[in-house]
């Protein structure tokens, strides 16, 4: 018994320890080179970098590298010391990656694309221990976007954070292979995940969307999801390989025209950062009928260095689905061409919703206020639309014409001189959509945009009279915290009005020309701080408060107002 025990002591001692590594992480893709022109060091290659994060050795024999289109062939037998790194190539690769570290290569070596996909790591078995869903965002640089740098993880103890975690290569060479990346540096996740969206894969499959990778086996707990209106849970399930996404199978199918909530609490990411509660909401697509789904505001006349952007709005009760949605022109001819899925992947619009489409959304918010960044998407090499003129359409899953906008410039409000920037709204979504009439500049107290909310334009069914308020009628703009400013709002029964706004003293000079030429919306306000039109303190005492009002049809209104100015005396 004693020489058996010696002689297995003896086995274990002399023998590697190796592992077949079935965690998630314990292997990790630390960098990697998906478009390596033009050449900014290193030789033109694709390659991808793994890093082993785990206390023991690895042996890699048979792993594999995948992408959406498919996977490598096995890799050869190696074996991953701990914290060491491996640089995977082609065949054809392999001499000169050689140079900058171990490096082997694989038959089938997935082709990277430049602008993004995932990417993973699998073990024999086939289970995903690391994967990367990468898009051409997370360089974070417009010039090493073009090619020739690498994508490296900063903070390699944090593998399952995605853009946040990742970021182009600083080593002067273009990147880093085969040793620790040149942005190495802690970058802890402490963000707790977030619900995003849902979508239906077939009527009792929903599939809940994460903002990142979450702790699998917590968040496939039944217990930790409800669904509104007594729908029942059956089954929950991650779903690999990015583990973003949670599957719910259902007792009884969603309702066409129903909104459902769902409410998800308790999930923690991969680094135990766990949520409170989160919702969002669910429904059953189908695709729309002409009215429907409208286009609600379009700006084609952007200003210098911006996108046009087009803004869509469910007036009804249906669920849409945007990956069966499209959005065209027409040439030159009249036919519907240049025709564009508004989502690539399943994403809903629900009723009373808006959603606005440009190619950079990350520029909106430098021309107008985005109050609600979600709803801005991202539309790779959407239709153009000329400035002067063009149509808008929107097609659904069958490709039956929905909507179509054949907007001109001239139907902007005729006292803009200058209409780069200014976005073209709809009035009433219900109205016809090739009518002129129907449409109107959006105000310049909106900014001249509205991009994924209600239209300064907005023609409500009850709206009522034109509505001017000034409060306070004392006000002491002293900074003391109490009635600094007097506020001036308005209401209006019809869009095109504009204002002119004018403080006079208690002798009738004036001292403030506030507004100017303002094209208002439906309702608004402006503040005054006391001061007169060369930025001076006016003394205390009584002001008039006097707004003008006029459109192009000859209706003009007058408002006076008397104020009390109680400046503090120093």
């Amino acid at each position: 018994m004693k020489r058996t025990l010696s002689l297995l002591l003896s086995i274990l001692l002399l023998t590697p320890v190796c592992m077949w590594s079935q965690n998630r992480f314990d292997v990790i893709i630390s960098e990697f080179m998906a478009d390596p022109t033009p050449v900014a060091g290193l030789p033109g290659n694709e390659w991808i970098e793994i890093k082993n994060c785990s206390a023991l050795p690895v042996s890699l024999q048979s792993w594999r590298i995948a992408d959406a289109g498919g996977q490598s062939g096995p890799l050869p037998s190696y074996v991953l010391q701990p914290d060491s790194f491996l640089i995977i190539c082609s065949s054809s690769a392999l001499a000169a990656m050689s140079q900058y570290g171990t490096a082997i290569a694989v038959s089938s070596f997935p082709s990277l694309d430049n602008e993004g996909e995932w990417i993973a790591l699998k073990s024999p078995d086939g289970r995903i221990v690391h994967s990367v869903n990468y898009t051409s965002d997370w360089y974070g640089n417009a010039l090493k976007k073009e090619g020739g740098w690498s994508l490296e993880m900063i903070d390699t103890r944090n593998p399952c954070s995605g853009k946040s975690n990742w970021t182009a290569s600083i080593h002067p060479s273009g990147g880093s292979p085969g040793r620790k990346n040149s942005t190495d540096a802690a970058n802890p996740d402490v963000q707790a995940p977030q619900l995003l969206h849902s979508y239906l894969t077939d009527s009792l499959s929903l599939r809940l969307v994460f903002d990142e990778p979450l702790d699998s086996a917590v968040a496939a707990s039944v217990n930790r999801y409800s669904i509104s209106q007594g729908i029942m849970i059956s089954s929950v399930s991650t779903v690999p390989p990015l583990f973003r996404e949670v599957q719910l199978k259902l007792s009884s199918p969603l309702l066409y025209n129903a909104v459902y909530t769902i409410r998800a609490e308790g999930i923690p990411d991969c680094n135990g950062n766990r949520m409170s509660a989160g919702e969002t909401k669910a429904g059953r697509p189908k695709d729309p009928q002409p009215g429907e789904v409208v286009v609600n505001e379009i700006l084609f006349n952007p200003k210098p260095n911006g996108e046009d952007y087009v803004e869509i709005y469910n007036p009804g009760r249906q669920v849409t689905d945007l990956s069966r949605l499209y959005i065209a022109n027409r040439n030159s001819s009249g036919v519907i061409s240049s025709i564009k899925v508004l989502s690539t992947v399943p994403f809903y619009i629900y009723p009373g919703e808006y959603l606005a489409f440009t190619e950079a959304p990350d520029q909106l918010p430098l021309y107008y206020l985005v109050r609600f960044p979600e709803r801005v998407m991202s539309l790779s090499s959407p239709p153009s639309f000329p400035d002067e003129e063009g149509r808008v359409i929107l097609l659904n899953g069958q490709g039956t014409l929905i909507d179509e906008v054949p907007y001109k410039d001239e139907w902007h409000f005729r006292l803009i001189s200058n209409k780069e920037g200014v976005a073209l709204e709809r009035l009433d979504p219900a109205g016809a959509s090739d009518k002129p009439d129907n449409w109107h500049s959006a105000a310049s107290t909106a900014g001249y945009g509205t991009p994924g909310y209600q239209n300064s334009q907005y023609r409500a069914a009850d709206t009522a009279a034109v509505v001017i308020k000034v409060s306070p009628v004392i006000f002491s703009p002293d900074n003391d915290g109490r009635d600094d400013l007097l506020q001036i709002s308005y209401s209006m029964e019809a869009s095109g009005y504009v204002a002119n706004i004018v403080i006079f003293d208690a002798a009738g000079k004036p001292v403030r020309s506030l507004v100017r030429n303002a094209l208002l919306g439906r309702k608004g306000s402006w503040t005054w701080d006391g001061l007169d039109d060369s930025g001076r303190s006016l003394p205390l005492g009584h002001y008039i408060v006097m707004a003008e009002l006029f459109n192009l049809q000859g209706k003009k209104q007058q408002y006076k107002q008397v104020i009390v100015l109680a400046r503090r005396l120093n």
